[in-house]
Protein backbone atom coordinates (compact mmCIF):
# COMPACT_ATOMS: atom_id res chain seq x y z
CA UNK A 1 0.00 0.00 0.00
CA UNK A 2 1.47 3.38 -0.97
CA UNK A 3 0.90 6.49 1.13
CA UNK A 4 -1.52 9.05 -0.22
CA UNK A 5 -1.12 12.81 -0.16
CA UNK A 6 -3.78 13.02 2.55
CA UNK A 7 -2.24 10.38 4.79
CA UNK A 8 -0.76 11.70 7.99
CA UNK A 9 2.42 10.13 9.32
CA UNK A 10 2.22 8.74 12.81
CA UNK A 11 3.68 10.27 15.92
CA UNK A 12 7.00 8.60 16.64
CA UNK A 13 7.51 7.39 20.22
CA UNK A 14 10.44 9.76 20.77
CA UNK A 15 8.29 12.67 19.60
CA UNK A 16 5.57 11.66 22.04
CA UNK A 17 8.18 11.64 24.81
CA UNK A 18 9.34 15.12 23.78
CA UNK A 19 5.75 16.36 23.85
CA UNK A 20 5.30 14.85 27.31
CA UNK A 21 8.53 16.56 28.41
CA UNK A 22 7.28 19.88 27.00
CA UNK A 23 4.00 19.59 28.89
CA UNK A 24 5.79 18.59 32.10
CA UNK A 25 8.20 21.51 31.80
CA UNK A 26 5.31 23.93 31.21
CA UNK A 27 3.48 22.50 34.22
CA UNK A 28 6.52 23.04 36.43
CA UNK A 29 7.09 26.60 35.24
CA UNK A 30 10.06 26.04 32.95
CA UNK A 31 9.12 27.59 29.58
CA UNK A 32 12.67 27.32 28.19
CA UNK A 33 12.72 23.55 28.77
CA UNK A 34 9.23 23.30 27.30
CA UNK A 35 10.33 25.07 24.13
CA UNK A 36 13.50 22.98 23.92
CA UNK A 37 11.47 19.78 24.13
CA UNK A 38 9.13 20.96 21.38
CA UNK A 39 12.10 21.87 19.18
CA UNK A 40 13.30 18.26 19.38
CA UNK A 41 10.16 16.90 17.68
CA UNK A 42 10.80 15.75 14.12
CA UNK A 43 8.80 17.50 11.36
CA UNK A 44 6.63 14.50 10.42
CA UNK A 45 5.66 13.85 14.02
CA UNK A 46 5.05 17.56 14.55
CA UNK A 47 2.58 17.56 11.66
CA UNK A 48 0.88 14.47 13.07
CA UNK A 49 0.67 16.06 16.54
CA UNK A 50 -0.86 19.22 15.08
CA UNK A 51 -3.33 17.14 13.10
CA UNK A 52 -4.28 15.06 16.12
CA UNK A 53 -4.74 18.06 18.41
CA UNK A 54 -6.84 19.82 15.75
CA UNK A 55 -9.09 16.75 15.59
CA UNK A 56 -9.54 17.14 19.34
CA UNK A 57 -10.47 20.81 18.92
CA UNK A 58 -7.31 22.23 20.42
CA UNK A 59 -3.70 23.02 19.56
CA UNK A 60 -0.25 22.35 20.98
CA UNK A 61 -0.11 25.96 22.19
CA UNK A 62 -3.40 25.47 24.05
CA UNK A 63 -2.06 22.28 25.65
CA UNK A 64 1.12 24.02 26.80
CA UNK A 65 -0.85 26.99 28.15
CA UNK A 66 -3.25 24.70 30.00
CA UNK A 67 -0.36 22.78 31.58
CA UNK A 68 1.27 26.04 32.64
CA UNK A 69 -1.98 27.36 34.17
CA UNK A 70 -2.93 24.20 36.03
CA UNK A 71 0.46 22.77 36.90
CA UNK A 72 -0.56 19.67 34.94
CA UNK A 73 -3.13 18.62 37.53
CA UNK A 74 -6.30 19.02 35.43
Amino acid sequence: MTPTATATAGIRPLAAAHLRDALTAAATGDPAASLAALMNIDPDSWQAIQHRTAQLGTSVLDLIAHAARTGGTR
